[in-house]
């Protein structure tokens, strides 16, 4: 076991983390021990550092809410061993050994990367739980991806066509559209090239489901499309602000408006959450899902991780290798 161990740290409000040095963690009764090759950034991290996420962390704090790595030790009865490949789901991952409870760990497939492992849960967990359960997303349904070429919406196009719906990604750009449309998309919009979007999206025949990690304008052109009947998902507000939701067209069409945060899941429904990831584990493995080859830089880089995620020209997670 190492003496000395490296971590990011983020020191204060809106500073980007640095790379520390400090003494390796001690698992107490209970604890696995774990040690990191691989974390991933997320929004949430970038929404911490500014101190508006909605679970406050005091600064300073170690960023990284998901990532993996392999087991150094474990507690008797948790059903772990030392050696055993993980993904790890709990704060503060993007640290050389992390302790935490077993039941933030999941063994992951034998062909599974540590990069890939690093990203999969928050991004697929959310869009899995999501479009399968408040959503209900069925085959044959049109779904509309907003921010389909980020981390989640990725995820979401590839999920919901698995699912057997009628995937419509919307994204900025032609590059990243390609991406969506190597993810499976049935049809892609260019957000930077059409002034109306809900019209664009009722041209196609209008959506069933809308997948909403944007808000603002976008989230309300989309929620203009639906159907009668149909269902949205706010998943996140990467555009700044939640969307402006007319309540009283939700009433007139029979609408469903679902909030949905994964890691809320941890209280509400741990095993709906640990069941979701494991039927996602068993569709990597039958090579259904692929995630997308994002930025995979060194922990001493985490701050351009961070400045790229902020710039949102990143296509799928941005992942920190932790030698």
């Amino acid at each position: 076991m190492m003496e000395d161990i490296r971590i990011a740290q983020v020191p204060e409000t809106e500073s980007l983390p640095q790379v520390l040095h400090v003494p390796a963690p001690v698992a107490t009764e209970g604890q696995v021990l774990v040690r990191m090759r691989a974390a991933a950034l997320n929004f949430a991290d970038i929404l911490k550092s500014r101190g508006q996420y909605q679970e406050a962390e005091p600064f300073p704090f170690i960023p990284g809410l998901e990532g993996a790595g392999e087991v150094i030790a474990a507690p008797p009865g948790s059903g772990l061993a030392a050696g055993d490949r993980v993904a790890v789901g709990a704060r503060g991952t993007m640290a050389q050994v992390i302790a935490v409870p077993p039941e933030a760990c999941l063994r992951i497939p034998d062909v599974m990367t540590f990069e890939d492992a690093a990203g999969f849960q928050v991004a697929y967990g959310t869009s899995h739980l999501a479009l399968v359960g408040r959503g209900g997303l069925r085959a044959g349904e049109t779904l509309v991806v907003l921010g389909a070429a980020g981390g989640v919406g990725l995820t979401a196009v590839q999920i919901g066509r698995a699912l057997g719906a009628r995937v419509i990604g919307v994204a900025r750009g032609a590059d990243r559209l390609r991406v969506v449309a190597e993810a499976g998309a049935d049809e892609m919009i260019d957000s930077d090239a059409t002034p109306d979007l809900k019209q664009a999206l009722r041209d196609l025949g209008g959506v069933d489901l809308v997948y909403d990690p944007v808000g603002a304008e976008p989230g309300l052109a989309a929620f203009g499309a639906l159907k009668r009947g149909g269902r949205f998902l706010v998943i996140g507000f990467a555009g700044g602000k939640p969307p402006r939701l007319p309540l009283n067209h939700a009433l007139v069409k029979n609408i469903a408006i679902h909030g949905f945060y994964w890691g809320g899941y941890r209280l509400l429904d741990p095993k709906a959450l640990r069941d979701s990831l494991t039927q996602l584990f068993d569709m990597y493995a039958a090579g259904q899902l692929r995630p997308h080859a994002g930025e995979v830089l060194g922990l001493d880089q985490i701050a351009e991780g961070y400045r790229l995620l902020e710039s949102r020209k990143t296509t799928g997670k941005v992942i920190i290798r932790i030698e």
